[in-house]
């Protein structure tokens, strides 16, 4: 057989994935019981009193929707009844030995995100902006998501991509310099996908080409990326303020999908990277599912023996995976300077890169549930801002870290058992 012969060989499925028993676990149920009694035990200890106020409209609506004023404390008390109904279900899912739908978490989280802020905003004189609210959240989903696909990318082909972090962090870097330089926010984005690419050569070539281990080597780069930053920052950035202050994009306005209530001005007045991640994830999706290019990819992540024995040659669409991988992680660098801030600041990614890697696990590997992992982070980053507004009797502290915790339970709860690709961590050696 010749090498273009075996090189377009069909692989066969079993090559793909692997059947095996499924074992419900009992852990998503279990955490849902967990927040439904701690939030129960936080109104009975804190009640407010008055009403909460959501504003849900803007100046440039096709359609004003009234302001939604609803008792807080008796709201937030309903949302915990349908917590502990959805808590139920998910038991008896796993009584019949059944998966707890996907459904049941989202759901569970959004009910619990309309009770809290409804307990937080009550007998304030502040309103919940609904639009903030959403838009804030998908803004700072995006790196995250960004970051995610590029993770789900790598360990289908059989690589973890600890990296995601140093390929953040480099992107933002380079898209600042390069958008001051040339007041261009265009060229600021190419140069993140450079950055992000570099980053991710490196990774490879230790990674595929000498069989390091692919956790050292992506933790060794984060810090390397972010000692290089810190240092160039320190000695070119602060000297030269001229280096270090971006062009950014500018939000666009989607002619009539902008004036949808609510999702209207929070998901279709962004700016254009924002619309590239609205690309990228069904992109994404459907490359890897629907392709050839796909198909090898996912062969090599979980036998890439057998992909090699039908001529697929494994390193290569390794090193083709780790690099699309990190242009896309680039693009989601570029956002913090030149959508999100003007300027590079030291370590601004501020653990995105770690986050992304939690959404790729609490996503199972697939392109579509990481994004939205991404924007439950998101919405977990954003509440800080939602409740300093309503002035909720919150600690700031805590606060800050509500991300992290959301993400600690996420991946350890929410995510129920699941098995990433067989061959994700291991080199391919060829016999």
């Amino acid at each position: 057989m010749s090498a273009t012969t075996a090189d377009r060989a069909p692989v066969p499925e079993e090559v793909v994935e692997h059947r095996h028993v499924t074992v419900v676990s009992r852990k998503v149920p279990v955490v849902l019981t967990v927040v439904t009694a701690l939030f129960a035990l936080l109104l009975a200890l804190a009640p407010r009193e008055g009403d909460a106020t959501f504003r849900l409209a803007t100046g440039n609506d096709l359609v004003a929707l009234p302001n939604v004023v609803v008792p807080g404390t008796t709201t937030a008390w309903v949302t915990v009844a349908v917590m502990a109904l959805l808590t139920a279900y998910a038991y008896v899912r796993v009584g019949a030995r059944r998966k707890v739908p996907g459904w049941v978490s989202m759901l569970f989280a959004a009910v619990f995100l309309v009770g809290f802020l409804a307990w937080a905003a009550a007998g304030s004189a502040s309103d919940v902006p609904a639009v903030r609210v959403i838009g804030g959240a998908v803004l700072l989903a995006v790196p995250i998501a960004f970051g995610a696909l590029g993770g789900v990318i790598g360990e289908r082909a059989g690589v973890v991509n600890i990296a995601i972090e140093g390929q953040l962090l480099a992107g933002a870097f380079c898209a600042a310099v390069a958008s001051s330089v040339t007041d261009s926010p265009w060229v600021g984005l190419l140069a993140a996908v450079v950055a992000g690419v570099l980053v991710a050569a490196v990774l490879g070539v230790f990674t595929i080409t000498y069989k390091v281990n692919q956790v050292i080597v992506g933790v060794v780069l984060n810090v390397l990326v972010i000692g290089l930053t810190s240092f160039l920052y320190s000695q070119v950035l602060v000297p030269n303020a001229e280096l270090n202050s971006t062009t950014r994009f500018a939000n666009v306005a989607i002619p009539g999908l902008s004036q949808i209530p609510v999702i209207g001005p929070s998901l279709f007045n962004q700016s254009v990277i924002v619309y590239l991640m609205y690309l990228a994830v069904p992109g994404v999706w459907f490359a890897m599912f629907r392709t050839r290019w796909g198909l090898r990819l996912r062969a090599v992540g979980e036998h890439p023996k057998a992909a090699d024995t039908v001529g697929i040659k494994v390193e290569r669409t390794r090193y083709r995976a780790v690099l699309v991988a990190g242009a896309i992680a680039g693009v989601g660098g570029a956002f913090y300077t030149v959508v999100s801030v003007s300027a590079f600041g030291k370590e601004m990614t501020a653990g995105a890169g770690f986050i992304a890697l939690a959404a790729v696990i609490f996503g199972k590997w697939d392109p579509v549930k990481a994004a939205l992992a991404a924007l439950l982070f998101g919405f977990a980053s954003n509440l800080e801002g939602a409740l300093s507004i309503v002035g909720a009797p919150v600690p700031s502290q805590f606060m800050l870290m509500l991300p992290y915790v959301v993400t600690l339970l996420a991946v350890a709860g929410l995510v129920g058992r699941s098995r990433g690709p067989a061959a994700s961590g291991e080199p391919y050696v060829k016999e």
